[in-house]
């Protein structure tokens, strides 16, 4: 029985660029590339070794935890590709409009139960213009934010006006969720009823309010390693807060259906990679978490995470919460966060 001789160099080379971001630095794109093409199980545990102190640095041992309100199914005018509730694709997904106060009122006091730091409205439209529905959205909001210690938080689609920003951070909206989904090369492939422009566009409106934003994307759609490590340095650039990372899960009638699934140690790696690129941002582990990476979820800690999504998904289901936070307690990690603001993120 042979071994394979591991590379000293590449070890040191790991260590240098994770010393240079523990200590305030930043690594740049050809780095990053570097790093996303590390191939042998030796190379890409050091870089999870490394990216776990890069955590712990800039996070500590607290753990967000974040859950969803899918406030309108179905019928969305958009066609990503990946997206079971897009009209263009048919997937049997449940359709109805803006949900009454009762159900939202229901999720508000289960976060607050369960210690989740914020409670995200999303709704499957192509996104949020003045008028009732927006008087609706902001009364919800309004709703939850008197309801108890959880943070209100909204994913809405694409914002064209000011002033509907500015109408949502009066309501009490401290953070947005729009992703950009991919690089801005690969974007074309996850829809075309909208730009990726449009979308830089809502975060500005957004960042002009002072509100804060929840913007990442989804691996697994055919995209590059470069594609990958593209979108976390346009995230650094418009300055997320909070970087959520989708992993496909392939729904029958979407164009999508038949990807093949990233390996466990590829989405690993792309976590950590994240991390070395985003050492202060929120990285939060979302959809696809269960069916991608199995009995390895445990690991995304390790990997950089520092926040997770709970509760179920917009059309698919999760782990109950409860085994969730057993495997947080499990690490040694502390998923009670009384503070639900972002001065863990200022320089």
């Amino acid at each position: 029985m042979t071994g394979q001789l591991v590379d000293a160099k590449k070890h040191a080379e790991i260590a240098a660029l994770g010393q240079r971001v523990l200590g305030g630095g930043q690594i740049g794109r050809d780095e990053a590339l570097w790093l996303i093409h590390l191939e042998s199980s030796a190379d890409i545990m050091d870089l999870l070794s490394w990216a776990n102190r890069i955590r712990e640095k800039f996070k500590g041992n607290k753990i967000h935890l974040c859950s969803i309100v899918n406030a309108k199914a179905g019928g969305c005018s958009e066609n990503c590709s990946f997206c079971a509730q897009s009209a263009f694709h048919q997937t049997g997904s449940p359709k109805y409009g803006f949900v009454d106060p009762e159900p939202v009122a229901e999720a508000a006091e289960e976060a607050n139960q369960n210690g989740v730091t914020a409670v995200g409205l999303v709704a499957a439209w192509k996104g949020l213009n003045e008028g009732p529905m927006l008087d609706e959205v902001c009364d919800r909001v309004r709703e939850m934010k008197a309801a108890g210690k959880t943070r209100p938080d909204v994913s809405l689609g694409i914002i064209k006006n000011q002033r509907v920003a500015d109408r949502l951070k009066e309501a009490g909206v401290e953070c947005y969720g729009h992703n950009l989904e991919s690089s801005r090369r690969f974007f074309p492939q996850t829809c075309t009823t909208h730009t990726y422009q449009d979308r830089l566009e809502t975060i500005g409106y957004l960042k002009q309010a002072d509100i804060k934003i929840c913007s990442g994307g989804i691996i697994g759609m055919g995209e590059t390693r470069e594609d990958r490590c593209d979108l976390a340095f346009e995230l650094r650039a418009i300055g997320a807060n909070v970087v959520p990372v989708n992993i496909l899960n392939p729904i029958p009638g979407t164009p999508f259906a038949d990807n093949e699934p990233l390996s466990v140690l590829e989405i690993l790696k792309t976590i950590a990679c994240f991390r070395f690129i985003l050492p202060r941002q929120e990285i939060m582990i979302a959809g696809g978490r269960t069916m991608n990476l199995r009995d390895a979820q445990s690991m995304i800690f390790m990997a950089g995470a520092s926040a997770m999504m709970v509760g179920n998904y917009l059309t698919t289901l999760n782990q109950p919460v409860e085994k969730d936070l057993q495997m947080i307690k499990d690490l040694g990690l502390d998923p009670n966060w009384d503070s639900h603001g972002f001065s863990d993120q200022e320089i």
